[in-house]
């Protein structure tokens, strides 16, 4: 579990803070050790993830609420979660955003999504700022702040969207996204009407180069930034694997293959680091043991990763 909120990890920065999209406790464990400092759950995501379907609105509270309490509990870094258009009217979201904070999240994001099917139709300004009340009273005393965000088009709608996120902010939102923005016109547009921490969403190339930088949005307030890899990096990696496994009828393109990690074999075991929990056990009491899978031993943790303490983990 994370030593630090996300508040914190960001009132500490002097930096944007970057944070991977994560769908389940295999990509946050991923995102953690290459060094990130915190990640965001995506609920588009964890829908194929999890359920093995589009992002079309089928994901329910409880899919975002069970993975969410399964990452925080077994990894080192803070996770903001995306609660969608918080699953009802105020009520609900204020009920969902309960939960969340018990799940373990130390920030979530709240759209103004009229139609989670249709999820670029706006809901009328004042129902917005209902369910944006009731998430702010459910998070009283705790250290879970709001990002609030609108799905208002940058072309069409950026000044409705900005004037959104402005009085969110008012009403006491620690963070705001104008979601679909992209470039660093956008970036400078938002800065000078929106006050406040901003998140810059789903940075993406464009035209081959980088829609923005941390180093150009950090000064205009956008200290938190977001990106989309983990799930595709996973699909390319086990295809790739796949298609040549198959071929082989086989296992010996993945046995054989030296990854990044070094770590040779078939198993992943090696990246969850399984012999810290054999070192945890053994101050219960009790010989220390290694750990094998069906007697066959695995290696060690992979050199020039984070390896975080086995009791943040647990």
């Amino acid at each position: 579990m994370a030593k630090q909120s996300l508040r914190q990890v960001l009132e500490a920065a002097d930096r944007c803070v970057v944070a991977p999209c994560v769908y389940d406790c295999a990509s946050a464990r991923a995102v953690e050790m290459v060094g990130f400092p915190a990640m965001m759950l995506s609920g588009g995501e964890v829908s194929i993830a999890m359920n093995g379907v589009i992002d079309y609105g089928f994901s329910n509270l409880t899919d975002i609420e069970w993975i969410t309490s399964r990452i925080t509990q077994t990894n080192a870094i803070p996770l903001a979660a995306d609660i969608e258009d918080g699953f009802g009217g105020p009520l609900a979201v204020y009920r969902s955003t309960k939960r969340m904070i018990a799940a373990g999240a130390t920030a979530l994001q709240l759209e103004d999504s009229g139609d989670m099917e249709e999820s670029t139709s706006l809901l009328p300004r004042e129902k917005y700022y209902e369910k944006v009340r009731a998430a702010l009273a459910a998070m009283e005393g705790s250290d879970c702040f709001l990002i609030a965000r609108t799905n208002a088009d940058p072309e069409t709608e950026m000044d409705e969207g900005c004037e959104r996120m402005r009085a969110a902010v008012e009403m006491g939102a620690k963070m705001s996204t104008v979601v679909r923005i992209s470039t660093l016109d956008h970036a400078e547009y938002v800065s000078a009407r929106v006050p406040g921490w901003k998140m810059f969403p789903d940075v993406r190339d464009i035209d081959g180069k980088p829609g923005v930088t941390v180093e150009e949005i950090y000064p205009l307030g956008f200290n938190f930034l977001t990106m989309h890899y983990t799930l595709k990096a996973a699909m390319d990696g086990m295809l790739e694997h796949g298609r040549k496994n198959f071929a082989q009828q086989g296992c010996h393109y993945t046995c054989a293959k030296q990854d990044a990690t070094g770590i040779m074999g078939m198993s992943a075991t090696p990246l969850f680091d399984p012999h810290s929990y054999m070192e945890l056990e053994s101050r219960f009491g009790g010989p220390k043991k290694d750990f094998t899978i069906v007697g066959n031993a695995v290696e060690d943790f992979p050199a020039g990763f984070i390896r975080s303490r086995i009791d943040d983990r647990l």
